[in-house]
């Protein structure tokens, strides 16, 4: 193993940079996406619940099928990579904002109404935080998924961990697949308590007794 990482070392920094530099980019987009549609979804549930099934629907279809739609459209790189692994960052954030937005206590929102609040006002003062564990739990999941599913960004030569892995399967380097495998699973865990640790220091304090951050 020493003499791998006296081998590869460098490679395996830029490639492990590559691989964050993906997973960051496509779960920030994800957000960015999900977090404000599941807050407009929570407004019209009729439509939210056939909205979210679509999306599910479309989940469905294998990852390495989604990064091939891509390559016709945007050739290969990282920016088809990001945008395949934002395509599934979607279903968990979406679901959890709406879920979230919506089991608010009405009481406390009616409160806060009573009191002059404009509904944007509602929204970033009181719902957003009261439903923000069950939001951070979905960004959680689709975080750790992500970094898992961002090997497959070098199919189509988008870089990553995944370089090593591919590697190492058409050279039957089982060393080289460890490699890829081992930094990958660090940077999923790393991540995950990253965000327990700031779903943790956002929570209201109020919250924190009724709900466990794993």
């Amino acid at each position: 193993m020493m003499e791998l990482f006296t081998e590869h070392g460098n490679d395996l920094i830029i490639k492990t940079w590559e691989h964050f530099y993906i997973s960051l980019a496509a779960i920030l987009l994800g957000v960015l996406v999900a977090v404000p549609l599941g807050i407009i979804l929570s407004r019209v549930p009729n439509f939210a619940d056939r909205f979210i099934s679509f999306i599910g629907i479309l989940q469905t279809i294998p990852s390495l099928a989604i990064l091939a739609f891509f390559i016709p459209i945007m050739g290969v790189g990282k920016i088809p990579a990001i945008l395949a692994l934002f395509f599934y960052s979607l279903l968990p954030i979406l679901r959890n904002t709406y879920i979230g937005v919506r089991d608010v206590d009405k009481g406390v929102v009616e409160a806060g109404k009573g009191m002059g609040m404009s509904n944007w006002q509602s929204i970033l003062k009181m719902e957003l935080p009261l439903s923000l564990p069950v939001i951070m739990a979905g960004i959680r999941l689709s975080t750790v998924y992500l970094i898992g599913w961002a090997t497959l960004a070098a199919f189509i030569g988008g870089g990553g961990l995944g370089d090593f892995i591919f590697d190492g399967l058409n050279l039957y380097q089982p060393s080289l697949i460890i490699a890829g495998t081992v930094p990958a699973t660090i940077l999923a865990l790393i991540a995950d308590r990253s965000l327990a640790f700031l779903e943790n220091r956002l929570t209201p304090e109020g919250l924190k007794d009724s709900y466990k951050t794993a």
